[in-house]
């Protein structure tokens, strides 16, 4: 039996909450993009001018310009709501008078990635994101991952806030449904990776390795690496972090879309991910999946890594 559904903070109603996030990542959605094409950008925001031109250039601006909006348009909708927020913006400031080890002082913790894949912002490969996940007790609960160049967003509710199963869906922008279709592949060498153009080196190489999998995809941002596990693109994602890793806003909302829709995410020794924990970074090896395979990838994993690492933590 499932236990009852945890009741949002100050009595905010589910339906209500979705209805405010999805206005405001499709407005974070015409912000990006206008960013990108060096247009005017909507809600008067600033027109950025290019890095030629000796301005702050179009990623800052954009970066500042979607926080600003997330931050403002959740504390209009749910004034005084019990819970923080927290975004990649305002995180150092945030949490610089945190004693060490100890993450906020927040039940109800918001974690927003206002611009997720900057390398591909300004690059213009159109495979960046914006991530909202809404975090219970260091565990997350709801996540949402918009891709805006490629009109989809994405929903993750889990038993937490359900008390039945997780749900998980794609929007579009007329609000049209379309549920998650994983694929089929189970045996490890079929299985397809996606993975990153701009974050690899030779350990991560030698694991793929000793994996022994299928094809590879390459995409930019974690939101639009998990879309392609849950579209059935892509089965697997991997993280494993070196001289630097990924962080509690590159994680908690692609964690929570692809758990919510029955995949998995965890370190490969099987721990759950968590957050503010009093460390942003999310270091280890991160394994997303499709679910049927995840025991024999992390096994594999697990395993591989102690030849090619000993002494790193899975």
């Amino acid at each position: 039996m499932m236990p009852a559904p945890l009741a949002l903070p100050s009595g905010i109603g589910r339906d209500a909450l979705l209805a405010e996030l999805r206005r405001l990542s499709w407005g974070a959605a015409d912000i990006l993009l206008a960013y990108g094409r060096g247009e005017q950008p909507p809600y008067g925001f600033a027109k950025a001018l290019s890095v030629d031109d000796g301005g702050e250039g179009p990623v800052s601006a954009a970066d500042l310009a979607v926080n600003q909006w997330l931050l403002d348009g959740l504390g209009a909708a749910f004034p005084g709501a019990d819970w923080t927020l927290l975004s990649e913006e305002t995180a150092k400031e945030q949490l610089a008078d945190v004693p060490a080890g100890q993450g906020l002082a927040a039940e109800w913790l918001w974690i927003l990635d206002p611009l997720d894949g900057t390398k591909d912002f300004l690059q213009g490969t159109g495979e960046y994101a914006v991530h909202l996940a809404l975090v219970h007790r260091q565990q997350a609960v709801l996540g949402v991952v918009l891709l805006p160049e490629l009109g989809e967003l994405w929903f993750g509710v889990l038993p937490a806030l359900t008390g039945s199963a997780g749900e998980a869906w794609r929007e579009n922008r007329a609000g049209e449904r379309y549920p998650v279709s994983f694929s089929s592949r189970q045996e490890l060498s079929e299985l397809v990776l996606v993975a990153s153009r701009n974050h690899r080196d030779q350990r991560l190489e030698q694991l793929l390795s000793a994996l022994v999998l299928g094809a590879t995809k390459a995409i930019g941002s974690v939101g639009g690496k998990v879309a392609t596990i849950l579209r059935g693109e892509a089965d697997l994602y991997i993280s494993l972090s070196g001289k630097s890793a990924p962080k509690d806003w590159d994680m908690a909302a692609p964690e929570a879309v692809l758990r919510a829709a029955g995949g998995a995410f965890s370190h490969a020794d099987g721990r759950a991910l968590s957050y503010n924990n009093g460390d942003v970074r999310q270091a280890g090896c991160l394994i997303a999946s499709h679910g049927p395979s995840h025991q024999a990838l992390c096994a594999k994993a697990a395993a591989a890594l102690a030849v090619i690492d000993p002494g790193f933590a899975p």
